[in-house]
Order: C-alpha cells, then sequence, then structure tokens
C-alpha cells in the first residue's frame, strides 16, 4: 500500500487559475432526448462551455479518434463538464456544442478561405459564429408526423449511432467510384455495385428504425424495436418516402446553413456570379484557429 502523503490531498494554489466557462448554451434539443444519466441538468436549461485544453487539440487531430467518434466525445466531454456521456448526445445538439466550444476558445469570429466560383480569385470570409448558434439553438424538432391513419413519434439519433450511420456515406462513396472504374470487368462490377446496394439499403433501413419512438393506430401504441423493423421493410413506398422526407427535414434544420454572398463588380467582370453562397463545415482545417 502506498504512503499517505498529505501534500497530495491539499488544494493546488494554482487551481484558481484553471480555465473558466466563456460562453453559456441552450441545447437545441432543450435537454429533451438525453437518456438518464448522460445529462447533468441545470436550473435554467443553460450549460456552461469551458475552452479547449492542449490535450482537446491533440485529441482532435488524431485521424483514428476523428473516425471511429472517440475525438469528439472526448472534446465534448471536457468543453461542457454536465454532458457525462457524450456517445447519447443527440444529433441535433452536435454541431451547436462544436460551435460553442470553437467560440469559447478561440472567439467570436471563423474565417472561411474560398475561392470564388467561376474565377481564380481566392478570398477569406468572416463568419460570426454568435449568430450560427443563435440560429441553431432557436430551432425546434418535430417529433411527431401524421401519416393517413398512422401517428409516428420519432427522436433524433444519438452520436454513436449517427457515427454507425456515417459508414452509409462510405458505401455511397463506393457505388459511385465502382461505377465510374473502368479497370474493373463489367461482370465484377455489376457483383460488387449489388453487394454495395444491399448494404446501403439496409443502413438506410436501421437509420430510419433507430429514429422511430412509436407508432400509434388508433389506440394501439407500437412500440417493440422488431416490430418497427419489420413494419418499414414492408410499407408502401410512399409511407417510407414521407417518414423519409420529414426525417431530412428536420435534419436540414439543425445544419449549418451556407453563408449568402453578394460579389463586388470587380469579380463579376471577372466572371463571378452575383449571388452564390459558401457552404460551412466544421473540420481540421477550420476548426482550429
Amino acid at each position: 500500500m502506498a504512503e499517505f502523503n498529505p501534500a497530495n490531498y491539499e488544494v493546488n494554489p494554482l487551481k484558481k487559475y484553471f480555465r473558466q466557462a466563456k460562453v453559456y448554451i441552450t441545447l437545441p434539443s432543450q435537454g429533451k432526448y438525453w437518456p438518464e444519466g448522460s445529462l447533468e441538468h441545470t436550473e435554467n436549461m443553460e450549460f456552461p462551455v469551458f475552452a479547449m485544453t492542449a490535450k482537446d487539440e491533440l485529441s482532435m487531430k488524431t485521424p483514428d479518434a476523428l473516425l471511429n467518434g472517440e475525438a469528439t466525445v472526448s472534446l465534448v466531454q471536457s468543453c461542457v463538464p454536465n454532458i457525462k456521456d457524450a456517445w447519447h448526445m443527440p444529433s441535433i445538439d452536435l454541431d451547436a456544442i462544436l460551435i460553442a466550444i470553437r467560440l469559447a476558445t478561440y472567439g467570436e469570429q471563423m474565417d472561411l478561405e474560398t475561392t470564388i466560383p467561376n474565377t481564380d480569385i481566392a478570398k477569406s470570409y468572416a463568419l460570426d459564429l454568435r449568430q450560427v448558434l443563435n440560429q441553431l439553438v432557436t430551432n425546434q424538432f418535430e417529433d411527431v408526423i401524421t401519416l393517413g391513419e398512422m401517428t409516428v413519434t420519432i427522436r433524433p439519433l444519438t452520436y454513436k449511432e449517427f457515427t454507425e450511420a456515417s459508414l452509409k456515406t462510405f458505401e455511397e462513396q463506393r457505388i459511385f467510384a465502382l461505377v465510374n472504374d473502368e479497370t474493373i470487368p463489367d461482370a465484377d462490377k455489376v457483383k460488387q455495385f449489388s453487394q454495395s446496394f444491399m448494404k446501403l439499403t439496409e443502413l438506410t433501413v436501421f437509420t430510419m428504425t433507430k429514429g422511430i419512438v412509436s407508432i400509434q393506430i388508433g389506440d394501439d401504441v407500437v412500440s417493440n424495436r422488431a416490430h418497427i423493423e419489420e413494419f418499414i421493410q414492408n410499407v408502401e413506398k410512399s409511407f417510407y418516402t414521407e417518414l423519409t422526407d420529414h426525417f431530412e427535414l428536420q435534419k436540414k434544420k439543425f445544419g449549418i446553413q451556407p453563408i449568402p454572398v453578394t460579389s463586388t463588380d470587380e469579380e463579376v467582370k471577372e466572371g463571378a456570379p452575383v449571388e452564390w453562397k459558401i457552404p460551412v463545415v466544421f473540420d481540421q482545417s477550420n476548426f482550429f484557429a
């Protein structure tokens, strides 16, 4: 047994210099959809956000940790202490939390570097992160939709489910690559395409069913996961399409919208469109100042 050392239990005189909360954020989810124990609520539902530590920044530059989501989970739990398990974070809260962390670490402005369309002109545009954050937190997730005789209750995917569903993107890229790869014989291409398409279909159904909490018909409420999955696999296309469109609409509401830009007269003379938009994507190239 290690020898007791009173010095190890003394209050650190440097503690008053530890990082302090720089931003307070209201979550777009309003604290809904978080499983018990994953989020420590506050009285006013505003949560303190701390700046990143050096360790946080290093973890966000580790490719493997970024790919599997570990780096993001570690970052969120470090900078927003009230979040106890970020794997269960509703996906609609993700962008708002990341913006708040960047805002707390580097300030209100983020520069977007881009090339003006139809020209070789490189230009930087300043993005006010507070405005973007305000837009995200004022949106409301519509978790009930009526389709015919059925009332469907849905929820946003958790960050863990969202990360798993990102495999869908890889399959879409794989299909696109197969179609355009002239070195693969047609017979092999058809076989691989079929396998990838089947996997993509399964992932799409998986994503859909995970987001459905229950389906009500009259007085009957179905919440059994197996029953809901079987229903989605056998329902008419029109029902599936309407439900998919609703999910996509909710997802879009909580994404960061492109920034509208008006070109100068000089830029228009160089071939630039009069009006265009800059997509805003948080990645390693622009998340860090």
